[in-house]
């Protein structure tokens, strides 16, 4: 057979059974005794035999694949997702893949016509948020979908699993109030995403509770990928500008604006407190130890797949889903309790 494509005649003639019987016991069917299913299984394996996934859909109208549309697959936070994305959509006998948009409209909305071009069952999307036109698409073709991350407020009919943003920026403001950085560096997302807007909220929240004035000059938007916040810090810095703590969007964020303090001779906590979000280090285990919100990563990557299942294998359904996962945080080395004298 070397050389050409081993076919389920090939694997029923060598058998010595008929085409159905083979192709039931590939399929796990209970009226196939377990012991023959186990030798074709065996004997497909040995022959190299590989399935025909789009026959199969053409039979079931399902291809049993799942389209993943991120915006920087570079940061952790979207690997350690896509990771989760992919086990839970295992277990469910589907495949996903993933694509990369950059955060970047025209990118993100060629991934959507990719990923329906591909008769994909349906699609996670974290969106960039440059407009909803994009989604809209989806709506147009019936394909399911579920947002994760990020949300749509004015647009009820998008279902999405996010985690508790304003909550996350409420505790890390707080914690670094109550640690004696009355002036904190917000190094926040761009506000037309919604984790970025939910997350201020808390943080000004926190401010009204202690009565303690706001630095608008002290909240500036960052682009969430990776080389924007070492441009900003390292002017901030050459400024005098005056602040004791610093609240970043996301870990990487939080990374940069680190490296950059220690490159011009600060010490972390010594001289900066720092707190990001996402909470990458519960995967990753680096040598600097960063405080961060936790966003149940996993929760939301399991959640989204069970809901877009749901809503794939019950087309006509009308639930909505709105879901939103707690955030907590997580002390670390980058802060510290202790109140300053010049706070």
């Amino acid at each position: 057979m070397d050389g050409k494509k081993v076919t389920l005649r090939d694997l029923a003639l060598q058998a010595g059974l008929s085409v159905n019987t083979v192709s039931r016991a590939l399929k796990d069917k209970e009226d196939i005794a377990a012991a023959t299913r186990q030798m074709i299984k065996d004997l497909a394996k040995e022959m190299g035999y590989v399935g025909n996934a789009l026959a199969g859909s053409l039979r079931s109208g399902l291809t049993k694949t799942i389209a993943v549309i991120v915006s920087d697959v570079a940061n952790p936070h979207f690997g350690i997702m896509v990771k989760e994305i992919e086990k839970a959509a295992r277990k469910h006998h589907y495949t996903i893949f993933v694509i990369n948009t950059e955060d970047d409209h025209e990118l993100e909305e060629r991934a959507i016509y990719t990923a329906i071009g591909k008769n994909v069952d349906g699609i996670l999307i974290c969106p960039s948020q440059r407009s909803a036109d994009t989604i809209r698409i989806l709506k147009k073709n019936g394909v399911p979908f579920v947002l994760i991350g990020r949300r749509f407020e004015d647009e009820p009919e998008f279902d999405y699993v996010i985690c508790d943003d304003e909550k996350g920026g409420y505790l890390a403001a707080k914690h670094l109030l109550e640690s004696g950085h009355e002036r904190v560096l917000y190094l926040n997302g761009p506000s037309r995403i919604s984790s970025a807007r939910e997350r201020l909220a808390g943080f000004l929240r926190a401010y009204r509770e202690t009565g303690l004035p706001v630095r608008e000059d002290l909240i500036i938007e960052v682009e969430p990928t990776a080389g924007d916040t070492r441009k900003i810090v390292k002017q901030l810095i050459e400024q005098k500008a005056d602040f004791t703590g610093i609240f970043a969007f996301n870990d990487v964020i939080a990374w940069e604006a680190v490296y950059v303090l220690q490159k011009y001779g600060y010490r972390v906590p010594g001289d900066y407190a720092v707190i990001g979000f996402d909470n990458i280090q519960s995967r990753m285990f680096l040598p600097f130890q960063l405080s961060s919100i936790s966003n149940s990563k996993g929760k939301m990557s399991k959640r989204a797949v069970d809901i877009l299942l749901h809503k794939i294998n019950h087309p006509g359904a009308k639930e909505s889903y709105r879901d939103v996962i707690d955030t907590a945080l997580i002390l670390r080395d980058s802060t510290k309790p202790s109140g300053r004298g010049d706070g």
